[in-house]
């Protein structure tokens, strides 16, 4: 099943005002498992959406348009879409009692163009328009492709589509199968090479299907299945996840689309009845307000100390001066010295130290990117690594952040 999306209005073609409805139902026929394969964005022109219409018709079963519904002179959407498939527009008389209502209510005069918003195309299901007036279409065509069309404005186009489009969606295209999703979250792999590991899967994918996207400094990853029954979905979906988990299991955090490696890290902290501190230098406290941003974060997170200059690592983690100084701030034993300091200071069973160059000078004669984290564990030899970041200063500072995260979740996870 292959949709397509056409945003329609000048004010999206010129950069007016984001796209995002296109973002939202994109998102939600992927959860769906309705592919989507093409995007585009036409302005207030009949002549041009005609041709749009047209190009999408001939290569998706369904086309979805976005806007120009509105009762304004270049609102022209299902005008323009009833001419292709040759179908007249007639009046919702519901739609239209609910205009003239408005107006009587408020006192204002309705005038003529206001009745536009309540025509749909025959033949389709009309949508009730919950917080607006236009109202939109589902037309089943014998002939060639389905038509979806919904309002532009956010506030009536989204619950439109959960509560009147998506249910008409799943009963004409799925009705005789149960949909499963699957959400696989991994960090510490590029999405390229993700997709390199499982590419047979990707290029030999039928049911189920598995799809990458890249995020911001992670990746995931949808599986989508369907059969006759929610069980069989599933087991199609472990199935398929074991094989990716026997290949880059190692990176994969955790599942769901509201997830984050944050969240991950602070449950299995409290799974394990774990505490954590941390001695930030680069970062300046950045780890610590990632972790507060998790709800019930106090269970497992006392505080701990942001040490940007030499003297604060001094003065707050007790490391002698001279130390530092011979060992240079941006070092491992620095690292271990401020990991270990910061655990035994809060008397914790995690500490965790990060010092390097952000960049985008260098330091010490190390180049931007440096960055070693140190890992103090309550009985057991302080760990520190060596990480090389590119890219701008607010990348570094929040991959490593992230890269501290992950490496005390693999800990915790031995």
């Amino acid at each position: 099943m292959n949709a397509e999306i056409i945003a329609v209005g000048s004010e999206i073609l010129l950069g007016q005002i984001v796209n995002t409805n296109a973002q939202f139902v994109a998102k939600r026929l992927t959860n769906m498992g309705i592919n989507l394969y093409h995007q585009s964005v036409v302005g207030d022109n009949p002549q041009r959406l005609t041709i749009a219409i047209k190009e999408a018709a001939e290569r998706s079963d369904l086309v979805i348009l976005l806007g120009g519904l509105g009762p304004t002179v270049d609102d022209l959407t299902k005008q323009t879409a009833a001419k292709f498939l040759n179908e007249k527009l007639i009046i919702d008389q519901a739609a239209l009692a609910k205009i003239e209502q408005s107006f009587a209510e408020t006192q204002r005069k309705m005038t003529e163009n206001n009745r536009l918003q309540a025509l749909y195309i025959a033949g389709s299901v009309a949508l009730p328009n919950e917080t607006g007036f236009a109202v939109g279409d589902f037309y089943r065509n014998s002939n060639g492709s389905d038509f979806l069309l919904l309002p532009g404005p956010p506030s009536e186009l989204k619950p439109m589509f959960v509560h009147q489009a998506q249910p008409l969606l799943e009963q004409t295209y799925f009705s005789q199968q149960k949909l499963a999703s699957r959400v696989m979250r991994f960090f510490g792999i590029g999405e390229s090479l993700l997709a390199a590991k499982l590419t047979d899967l990707i290029e030999q994918q039928t049911n189920p299907t598995l799809a990458t996207y890249a995020k911001e400094n992670e990746v995931t990853l949808r599986l989508t299945a369907n059969a006759a029954s929610e069980s069989t979905a599933q087991a199609k979906l472990d199935q398929l996840e074991k094989i990716i988990q026997q290949r880059v299991g190692e990176f994969c955090y955790g599942y769901g689309d509201d997830n984050s490696l944050p969240q991950v890290v602070v449950n299995l902290l409290k799974e394990k009845n774990l505490t954590v501190t941390a001695a930030e230098s680069l970062t300046a406290g950045k780890f610590q307000a990632t972790l507060a941003d998790v709800p019930g974060v106090s269970e497992v997170f006392p505080g701990g100390f942001v040490t940007y200059s030499n003297h604060a690592k001094s003065q707050l983690l007790k490391i002698p001066a001279e130390k530092i100084q011979k060992a240079g701030a941006v070092s491992s034993l620095t690292a271990a010295a401020m990991a270990k300091q910061a655990q035994q200071i809060l008397n914790t069973d995690i500490g965790i130290s990060f010092t390097g160059v952000a960049g985008p000078d260098e330091l010490e004669g190390q180049p931007a990117g440096t960055v070693w984290i140190g890992l103090a564990l309550k009985d057991r030899p302080t760990q520190t690594k060596l990480f090389h970041f590119s890219k701008t200063r607010p990348y570094i500072r929040e991959r490593t952040v992230l890269s501290g995260l992950d490496w005390i979740r693999r800990e915790l996870l031995k």
